[in-house]
């Protein structure tokens, strides 16, 4: 198993797109402020899509232009179709992320079109990222499982996969969007993905919504992903997907990683810290263990 994980912290865009609360642009950069400070090195910020649609993510433009710009750190922004790369790219984000659903009806909920007109949107993006030298990479949603079609079979995301290698993306993530996938459906898919797409990178998104979060990054670990999304507290959810919940939180799958041996950079108490802190901004109880039951041995002087 791998000795080094990569965290993207999420928690700026998937982790506050379905609180009820919408928080200022100055709190979202003093999210991602108090995210580096715990060694967090990779972001996706924002996403470029219809304020209408996502009001959470209203002022885009005005957080990627406001970023500290670090020499060490990646940010990225989501982006649906040519006009949002194009906001994305105006805006400074050298890094993209696409989205296409492996199911017919969840891509028309989720972005208004048929699988085949989103992939044809990739394409026109990927060109044109490619002549701007802006990175694109594409997350595969609902890989594991879809709340309108029921289970996504191996086939359907191997093939989604390999139309996508073509593209030659910087990565290619599996997402477990509704949380219904157990280790063994991560490492099947991850593989016979690995198989189809050569040394294009892999990326593991997962929420917890089943209760199956950790355990799945594990199993992606053990198939060799070394990019993991999470989000700090544990907040997230689809706004397209029904009875949708948060991330892994970042905390907590950083406290597991540390017991493994295996390498975050990140440090699991200023973690609980800013997921205590976030909970506060949103008015909610993060779902994550960690920042409840904090760490293990406690800390000097801590209380028995």
């Amino acid at each position: 198993m791998t000795t080094r994980v990569d965290i993207i912290e999420v928690s700026p865009r998937d982790g506050i797109q379905n609180e009820k609360t919408l928080l200022s642009t100055q709190t979202k950069l003093e999210l991602i402020d108090r995210a580096t400070a715990a060694g967090i090195r990779a972001f996706e910020v924002t996403s470029f899509v219809n304020p209408k649609r996502v009001p959470q993510m209203a002022d885009a433009g005005e957080v990627a232009q406001s970023l500290k710009k670090r020499s060490d750190t990646r940010y990225i922004g989501l982006v649906l179709n040519e006009r949002g790369f194009e906001r994305a790219r105006l805006s400074g984000l050298e890094d993209v992320n696409c989205v296409v659903v492996a199911t017919e009806t969840f891509n028309r909920r989720n972005q208004g079109v048929a699988v085949d007109d989103t992939m044809a949107d990739i394409a026109r993006i990927a060109a044109m990222a490619h002549d701007s030298g802006v990175r694109m990479g594409v997350t595969i949603g609902a890989a594991f499982g879809c709340p309108f079609e029921g289970e996504v079979t191996v086939e359907r995301v191997t093939e989604i996969a390999a139309r996508l290698a073509e593209l030659k993306p910087f990565e290619i993530a599996l997402a477990d969007t509704i949380g219904v996938a157990a280790p063994s459906d991560i490492k099947a898919k991850f593989s016979a993905v690995a198989r189809e797409i050569g040394g294009i990178a892999l990326r593991c998104h997962l929420h917890n919504t089943r209760n199956t979060g950790l355990a799945n990054a594990v199993a992606a670990i053990e198939s060799g992903v070394t990019r993991i999304d999470s989000s700090i507290g544990g907040v997230g959810g689809c706004p397209f997907a029904p009875a949708a919940t948060g991330n892994i939180p970042t905390e907590d799958l950083v406290y597991m990683l540390d017991r493994m041996g295996v390498e975050t950079g990140v440090d699991a108490q200023a973690l609980i810290d800013t997921a205590q802190w976030l909970g506060a901004m949103l008015g909610v109880s993060p779902p994550g263990m960690l920042q409840r039951a904090g760490m293990f041995p406690p800390a000097a002087g801590a209380a028995a």
